[in-house]
C-alpha cells in the first residue's frame, strides 16, 4: 500500500498521524490512487489513558460485555443502543482524543506496548542496528529542553529557501524537491503499483494544495466557522515563525486554497478508480497544464528519466495550471512558508506545538487537551521505524497459534463467500466464473511481514526531532525511487503489525490483518464462537467484501484494473448499490449533517457483507449441531451482538462533522444500524416486525452477496 505524500515526502505525513494534525489532501492518499481500503480510518490523535497492564483484554463471560447493554430499548428500533446503551452513557470521552471506543482501547493497549519496548531502547545506550535508532528517535522527540532551545532554528534554512525564489519558474523547481524536502507541491508525483499492470510500479500524479480536512471546508457554508478559524491560524503561524505581512499574506494564502478547492474533485469523484486511470506521457502531461513546468518540477524529484504517468484528477490539471499562472509570486511564498511551519510545528517548540494543536485538533476535531509527550513520541517512533517496533511487538506479543486460528477462519469466510457466489441468482455465468477465480486468487497476510523492511539507510539522531522525521520522509521516496523499474514487492505491508486495522489491497488481491487486531473485542481464543464469527469473522469477511465492492469489484484475481463484468450483470449490481447509498445518505448524525452513501459506498458494502458471510460461517462451524443459548441468548443472537460491541464509539460532535466530509467510512453508530437492517438473519434471530424503527420491508432490502 503505497500513500500519496506532498510536500516532505512523507514528513508531513509522520507529523499528521503521529501529532493529530488533520488529514490535508496535499499530504494524504488521493483516494481512487490508493489501491487499499482498511477497516476503519485511525484516530488522528492517537490514543489515551494510561495502561498498568499489557495483557489482551477480556470481555465478559463469553466474549460479550452485556453490562454495556441496555435491554429496556428494542432491537428493531436502535439495535446500537440495545447492544450498547449503557455503555454509552457510562462512557465519557477522554480529554485527550476526539473519540473513544473499543478500536481505541485495543489501540491504547497497542501504544502501551510498544511504548515498553520504545523506552527499552531508549534507556540501552549500547543498542545497536535497529534497536539503537528506535531509542535515538524517541530521546529526540522527548528532550523538550533541547526542542525549546532550538524553537524555530530547525526550518529556518527551509523557510531562507523560500525567500531565495524569484521567479514562478524557480518556485516549480523548489516543489519539485517536494519528495526529497519539507516544501509542499500543488500538484505532485507520488510512486505506486500501476493498477492495470499490477507486476510493475508506477509514476502518478495528483491535484493537492489543501490544508484543511476537505474542499467543503472551504466552500460550504456550515464549514464557515473552521474557515474562519483557519485564516486566524494561518496568520499565526506565520507571525511565529516571522514571515513578512502576516495577516495580509494569511488572507491571500486561504483565498489562493480557496480557488483549488473549487478546482479539486470531490473525494466521491476521487475514489473511482476508473476515472483517476489516465495514462500520460511527459508531453502530455505538460500540455494539461500550461505554464507548469514538468521538466524543470521533475529535475528536482531525483526520479529517473520518466515518460509515463498515471494522471488522477485530470480535468483540474489544467484549472491548477491557470490558478498557478495567476497566484502572485509573493502568495505562492506565503503559501509555501505556511505548508513549511503547519507540516513542522508539532515537532518545534512549545510556542508551535500549541499554535496547531489549538486548530488542528481543538478547533477542527473538539480534542480539548493536547496529549502528554509521551504518547507523540511513541506515535513519531511508530510512523518512523515501525516494522522496528513491530518485530519485537510480534515476538512478546504474537503467538503462532493465533496466525493459525486466524488462517482457519479465513478460510471458513472464504468457502461462504464461495457458496454464496456458487449461487447468486442475478449474476450471469461468465461473470460468475471470473468472480470465483478472483476470490481462489486472494492472498493472506496475518499478524506481520514475511520479510521486514531494512532501515540502514535511515540516519536518526538523537539531538534532532525535526531532522529525523525529514529523512523518514526522503527514505521512504527514495526506497520507491530505487525500485521504481523493478518487479512489485508483493511481500510488502501496508500496516505495521501493532497496528488495530486491516486492509484489502485491490493491486495484490490480497487482505491483510495486523497482529493488534487479533485480540478481543474482534477475537479471543475462550470467547463464544458466536462472537468471534460476528467480531473478527465480519471483519475478515469486511474485507473479502472490499474485492467485490462498487470499485474492489473493478480488479480481477490478479489485481488488474479492466472491466471483467458483463453490462447487465453491472447494472443490476449498481441498482442495489444504489439503493443501499440511498439508504445511508438519509442518516443524519447530526442536525443538517448527512452521512455520504456514495462516499461511504464501499465501507457500506464490505460490512453488510461481511457481517453476513461471519454469520454463515458460524453456522457452518456447528457442523448441523444445535447452536447452544447462552444468558439467554441464541448463537445467531450472539453472532450480530458480537458485531454491535466491536463499533461500540463516541465521537465528539466537531469531529463527527469531519469525518461525513471526509472519511469513506460510516460514523460506528450506523456501522451497527445501518448494516445489520439489510441483514434476513437479523430480523429472524430478534423477531423485528413491521412499525420496529429499523424495520425495511423485504423488497426494499439491499442484497449483493
Amino acid at each position: 500500500m503505497k500513500k500519496v505524500w506532498f510536500g516532505a515526502a512523507a514528513l508531513a505525513a509522520l507529523s499528521l498521524s503521529a501529532f493529530g494534525a488533520q488529514a490535508r489532501e496535499d499530504h494524504l492518499c488521493v483516494d481512487a490512487a490508493c489501491t487499499t481500503q482498511a477497516l476503519f480510518a485511525p484516530a488522528a490523535e492517537g490514543v489515551a489513558g494510561d495502561l498498568t497492564s499489557l495483557e489482551s483484554p477480556r470481555y465478559g463471560a463469553w466474549g460479550f460485555d452485556s453490562s454495556g447493554m441496555d435491554t429496556s430499548v428494542k432491537p428493531g428500533d436502535d439495535f446500537y443502543k440495545f447492544a450498547n446503551g449503557a455503555w454509552d452513557a457510562k462512557t465519557v470521552i477522554p480529554s485527550d482524543r476526539t473519540r473513544y471506543g473499543n478500536f481505541d482501547k485495543l489501540s491504547e493497549l497497542s501504544e502501551a506496548r510498544t511504548r515498553a519496548i520504545i523506552e527499552a531502547a531508549a534507556a540501552n545506550k549500547a543498542a545497536t542496528g535497529d534497536t539503537a535508532k528506535v531509542g535515538a528517535a524517541y530521546r529526540a522527540f522527548v528532550n523538550e529542553a533541547q526542542i525549546e532551545a532550538l524553537d524555530a532554528k530547525p526550518i529556518a534554512p527551509w523557510l531562507a529557501g523560500v525567500k531565495k525564489v524569484k521567479t514562478k519558474d524557480d518556485f516549480t523547481a523548489l516543489m519539485g524537491t517536494s519528495p526529497v524536502s519539507p516544501y509542499a507541491s500543488l500538484i505532485g508525483v507520488y510512486i505506486s503499483t500501476d493498477a492495470k499492470n499490477p507486476k510493475a510500479y508506477a509514476v502518478s500524479s495528483a491535484t493537492g494544495g489543501l490544508s484543511l480536512p476537505d474542499r467543503d471546508y472551504y466552500l460550504d457554508a456550515k464549514f464557515a466557522d473552521k474557515k474562519a478559524a483557519y485564516l486566524v491560524y494561518v496568520e499565526k503561524m506565520l507571525t511565529l515563525a516571522g514571515w513578512d505581512k502576516p495577516a495580509e499574506n494569511a488572507k491571500a494564502v486561504v483565498d489562493f486554497e480557496t480557488k483549488l478547492a473549487e478546482a479539486s474533485w470531490s473525494r466521491v469523484e476521487r475514489r473511482d478508480r476508473d476515472k483517476t486511470y489516465n495514462p500520460a506521457t511527459l508531453a502530455e502531461l505538460q500540455a494539461l497544464t500550461p505554464g507548469y513546468d514538468w521538466k524543470r518540477y521533475l529535475a528536482g524529484t531525483e526520479l529517473p528519466k520518466v515518460d509515463r504517468f498515471i494522471v488522477t484528477t485530470n480535468t483540474a490539471f489544467p484549472k491548477y495550471a491557470k490558478i498557478y499562472s495567476e497566484t502572485p509570486l509573493d502568495t505562492l511564498k506565503a503559501w509555501q512558508a505556511f505548508k513549511v511551519i503547519d507540516g513542522a510545528a508539532p515537532m518545534l517548540s512549545k510556542r508551535f506545538v500549541d499554535a496547531s494543536f489549538e486548530f488542528r485538533n481543538k478547533t477542527l476535531s473538539g480534542q480539548p487537551e493536547q496529549r502528554p509527550r509521551w504518547k507523540r513520541g511513541v506515535s513519531q517512533v511508530n510512523g518512523m521505524l515501525g516494522e522496528a517496533v513491530g518485530k519485537d511487538y510480534v515476538a512478546q506479543y504474537f503467538p503462532p497459534e493465533s496466525k493459525a486460528k486466524m488462517d482457519d477462519l479465513v478460510h471458513n469466510i472464504r468457502d461462504v463467500l464461495k457458496v454464496r457466489l456458487e449461487n447468486l441468482d442475478w449474476m450471469g455465468a461468465d461473470t460468475k466464473t471470473q468472480a470465483l477465480d478472483k476470490l481462489a486468487k486472494f492472498t493472506v497476510k496475518i499478524g506481520y511481514p514475511d520479510k521486514w523492511r531494512d532501515y540502514s539507510k535511515l540516519e536518526i539522531k538523537d539531538d534532532d526531532a525535526y531532522g529525523n522525521a525529514q529523512r523518514a520522509g526522503v527514505f521512504e521516496w527514495r526506497h520507491d525511487v530505487e525500485r521504481l523499474n523493478g518487479p512489485v514487492d508483493k511481500s510488502e505491508w501496508g500496516m505495521t503489525p501493532q497496528t488495530v486495522n486491516a486492509y484489502y489491497n485491490s493491486v495484490n488481491n490480497e487482505i491483510v490483518f495486523p497482529a493488534a487486531i487479533l485480540q478481543a473485542p474482534f477475537f479471543h481464543p475462550d470467547a463464544d464462537p458466536a462472537v468471534n464469527y460476528g467480531g473478527i469473522g465480519g471483519v475478515i469477511g469486511h474485507e473479502i467484501g472490499h474485492g467485490f465492492d462498487d470499485q474492489g469489484r473493478k480488479s480481477d484475481g490478479d489485481g488488474v484494473l479492466r472491466g471483467w463484468w458483463t453490462d447487465a450483470d453491472a447494472a443490476k449490481f449498481k441498482t442495489q448499490a444504489d439503493k443501499l447509498g440511498k439508504q445511508y445518505s438519509a442518516f443524519e448524525p447530526l442536525p443538517g449533517i448527512h452521512v455520504n452513501g456514495d462516499l461511504t459506498m464501499g465501507e457500506n458494502i464490505g460490512d453488510m457483507g461481511g457481517l453476513g458471510f461471519g454469520l454463515d460461517a458460524y453456522h457452518a462451524s456447528l457442523k448441523g449441531k444445535p447452536a447452544p443459548v447462552i444468558d439467554g441468548f441464541t448463537g445467531d443472537q450472539r453472532v450480530y451482538l458480537g458485531w454491535a460491541q466491536v463499533w461500540r464509539q463516541k465521537t465528539r460532535d466537531d469531529a463527527l462533522k469531519q469525518q461525513v466530509a471526509s472519511d469513506p467510512h460510516s460514523p460506528a453508530y450506523y456501522r451497527v444500524n445501518g448494516t445489520i437492517r439489510n441483514q434476513p438473519g437479523w430480523y429472524a434471530a430478534f423477531d423485528i416486525k413491521p412499525g420496529d424503527k429499523l424495520y425495511v420491508a423485504p423488497e426494499d432490502r439491499v442484497k449483493i452477496w
